[in-house]
């Protein structure tokens, strides 16, 4: 006959209660979620609870947010480097452009004012470009692309849209030299558009003037007049924008009146220039060639019906 275990007794024992002590647990706990549910009791418990453990969860999570951020500011800085590098090649490839753009509509514009000038001529024109320029102070000259092979000559007059320039001097099978007007060495006969008065503009060494001395002191002339170029000397033709009066002054004798002038011409932003060449005049009879071509022009047939 197997005797009893008092241990196994007692753990039987103790496994009843238990089992009792947690259908109670359960019972009390279902009562509770009931009322809970019901009236809302405990709403302010959970509430406080999750505040006590919200803080928890944040410390629990911190190493990896941490470990995202670091991450994230790392590929963000990558990114905002290259795409700062990529907006800044944009940008200077657009200024480049923009730059490119205003300077062809500026030398579009100076081509269309030659041309607008070149058609109220009557005289025969070259269109020629600057190569180089030396505007020292005792030497104002430009070198441009046009020399002999373009049936250039010494003393032609050289001008832009807007005035007198100055004058071929030296000339190359492909390039020639210009003095211009603001020359030490250049004088040029003018007139004042408004009277008509004579006189000689000449070469101050500044870009930016020109000197008119010995005017007599009764002469009409006043700041503003315009100043043309008189024809006379037979080297510029009549009536060419040279300058406008500045500034009027008296010279020390007291017997004479100087002037100082403004060229007309941009004789230090233009790009492009136009290089008088006079036409030749038909003077006298026909050539032969012509009279016999007039000659040999058979006779128009009388129309029969243009009596009825």
């Amino acid at each position: 006959m197997p005797l009893s275990n008092p241990d196994k007794v007692f753990l039987f024992a103790e496994g009843a209660v238990s089992t009792a002590r947690l259908i109670a647990y359960l019972t009390l706990a279902m009562i509770i979620m009931v009322i809970d549910h019901r009236a809302g009791y405990l709403e302010s418990l959970r509430v406080f609870s999750r505040v006590l453990v919200e803080p928890a969860y944040r410390i629990a999570a911190l190493p990896s947010d941490v470990a995202r951020a670091g991450r994230l500011a790392v590929v963000t800085q990558g990114k905002l480097v290259d795409e700062n590098q990529r907006l800044r090649e944009a940008l200077l490839l657009a200024q480049v452009r923009l730059n490119r753009m205003s300077a062809l509509t500026a030398q579009n514009e100076r081509l269309k004012q030659l041309l607008d000038v070149q058609k109220e001529l009557g005289l025969g024109v070259h269109l020629a470009r600057l190569i180089d320029i030396d505007l020292d102070p005792f030497r104002h000259r430009i070198v441009i692309d046009a020399g002999s092979s373009q049936m250039i000559e010494v003393g032609q007059p050289v001008l832009d849209a807007f005035g007198i320039m100055g004058q071929i001097v030296e000339v190359l099978p492909n390039t020639s030299v210009a003095l211009l007007i603001t020359d030490p060495t250049h004088a040029i006969p003018v007139k004042v558009r408004r009277t008509g008065l004579r006189t000689i503009a000449y070469g101050t060494g500044a870009i930016n003037r020109l000197r008119l001395p010995n005017i007599p002191i009764s002469s009409d002339i006043k700041v503003g007049d315009e100043l043309v170029t008189s024809g006379l000397g037979g080297r510029f033709p009549a009536g060419f924008p040279v300058g406008e009066i500045i500034e009027i002054s008296n010279d020390e004798s007291g017997m004479f009146a100087a002037a100082i002038a403004k060229p007309t011409a941009a004789l230090d932003r233009s790009g492009e220039v136009l290089l008088l060449q006079d036409l030749p005049q038909p003077m006298g009879p026909p050539a032969p060639d012509a009279e016999l071509a007039q000659s040999t022009e058979p006779e128009p047939k009388p129309n029969p019906e243009a009596g009825q």
